[in-house]
């Protein structure tokens, strides 16, 4: 159960104070419920207050991506069953330099990084951990011999390989600048009593990754699991060396923060034993659909397009004066991109109009792309013309849009009079006419004299404008204008 009140947390907190505290526990409370843990802890303390977590992971092919238009990522993933559990909101910035992400850290301008930090005796005194989310080791990632695909055996193609460190010596090796991978090839190079040549770059892992396969560089180093994925489609590259022995990977907190790594473990403990956190490892780590994932050009990070009608949706966006990735995630939030699908109520198409809004435009089964998306857009500025003058803030104008292009504008009329008749602002969505849109499910209030269009699906409404909104600030992050 998510926290009922922060009141009611106080009080048990002074209950337990006097009841039970020994001097030796007295500058420590632990407040256990079946969802969060709550300890005398600013950042967890700031998270619940905000009700948002602010966490930094990198973008790559495994962290955080955007894949037909939906963001996945094996963090992302993680963070987003973690944020459910707490019953907060995920903030997820970008930022593949460790060094810029521990300062961010530092200054409390994020709570966690969530970079699948491998966990050192060092990185304990600087941070604390969570229990680990993996186990992985450090991997020589190095390019197969030329003409590898043709050489009839296997023993053919290892003879050009290194398997025995005290083979790095005198090789230039390329890694990420601030990863534990220098420090492990500084402690190699004194183990076999010679010199490695370690060059330290601000490329990320999967950029070094990619500048061996393309021959830019020789060899690099990364975590097995990382590497794994990444040779599924750079099938030059091998990842068969290891470098070290098994480490623990985990998020880590600012140095001290107790509340939040507690209660991210103990959400973690039952979530590593579970069917689900196993179907999650091997989706990312062990599918070959990841292979097939990072090949496609509408992959985010190595493709950068959201779908094959994006430049249809361009200049349909450029008719009503959007960012083009504004209208790409209502057209997704309708269709996923899919322009012959068809609803339950005989919505069609990409932008999924109604057969009487089909009709007006003269349009039917057989519309093309742009056909749909410019009858989809002509029918948002009809819509948009529509709603009253007095909601004059731009962005709360769009979101009245949404609500209105899912359930229709008489209903969203109906939340702004219940929200005026209950002392709420009827010209701001976000926390407003949105709760009233929600409760117009409930026969208290759709049968209100106020109400004329009686029920709605508020839940539905309400998810589609939060859903729209949240998708386009992560295409705004992941994918150009």
């Amino acid at each position: 159960m998510i926290l009922r009140s922060v009141f009611s947390v106080f009080l048990l907190a002074i209950f337990l104070i006097s009841c039970n505290v020994s001097n030796s526990d007295s500058n420590r409370i632990i407040v256990t419920s079946p969802k969060v843990v709550i300890s005398n802890n600013a950042v967890l303390d700031s998270v619940l207050a905000r009700k948002k977590l602010r966490a930094a992971t990198d973008y790559g092919s495994v962290s955080y991506l955007i894949y037909r238009g939906e963001p996945i990522g094996y963090q992302y993933e993680l963070l987003k069953e973690l944020t459910e559990y707490m019953g907060v909101e995920l903030e997820l910035i970008i930022e593949s330099n460790m060094h810029k992400s521990i300062d961010m850290l530092n200054n409390n301008e994020i709570d966690l990084l969530a970079m699948g930090l491998t966990v050192t005796s060092e990185r304990n005194n600087r941070f604390s951990f969570t229990m680990p989310i993996m186990t992985t080791t450090q991997v020589l990632v190095q390019r197969k011999p030329d003409g590898y695909d043709k050489m009839r055996t296997a023993d053919e193609i290892e003879s050009h390989l290194l398997r025995n460190p005290l083979e790095l010596a005198h090789k230039s090796i390329n890694v990420q600048q601030g990863t534990i991978f220098e420090k492990r090839l500084r402690t190699l190079s004194d183990d076999i009593a010679d010199t490695i040549n370690v060059i330290v770059e601000d490329r990320d892992i999967e950029q070094l990754i990619t500048a061996v396969s393309k021959g830019e560089i020789d060899f690099t180093v990364a975590d097995e699991h990382v590497a794994i994925v990444n040779a599924r489609y750079f099938r030059n590259i091998d990842v068969k060396t290891p470098l070290s022995f098994p480490q623990k990977i985990a998020w880590a907190a600012k140095k001290g923060q107790i509340g939040l790594v507690d209660t991210i473990n103990v959400w973690l403990s039952d979530f590593n034993n579970s069917l689900q956190a196993r179907l999650l490892y091997n989706k990312y780590f062990k599918n070959i659909r990841s292979r097939k994932i990072a090949n496609s050009q509408y992959n985010s990070y190595t493709g950068g397009q959201l779908s094959p009608y994006d430049n249809d949706i361009k200049e349909a966006a450029n008719i009503i004066g959007w960012d083009w990735r504004l209208l790409a995630s209502l057209v997704y939030q309708e269709s996923e991109f899919k322009p012959n699908v068809r609803s339950w109520v005989g919505a069609f198409g990409l932008m999924q109009l109604m057969p009487h809004v089909m009709e007006k435009y003269g349009l039917d089964s057989n519309a093309s792309v742009t056909q749909q998306l410019d009858a989809g857009v002509r029918h948002l500025i009809y819509t948009e013309n529509q709603i009253p003058d007095e909601i004059t803030d731009s962005t709360e104008r769009i979101k009245f849009l949404f609500a209105s292009y899912n359930c229709g504008l008489g209903h969203v009329l109906d939340a702004r009079r219940l929200a005026q008749k209950f002392n709420k602002d009827p010209n701001k969505w976000t926390n407003n006419v949105d709760s009233c849109v929600l409760n117009l499910s409930e026969k208290e209030y759709y049968l209100d004299p106020v109400v004329y269009n009686g029920y709605v699906r508020g839940n539905e409404t309400y998810n589609f404008v939060e859903d729209i909104i949240e998708r386009y600030n992560i295409y705004k992050d992941l994918i150009n204008n």
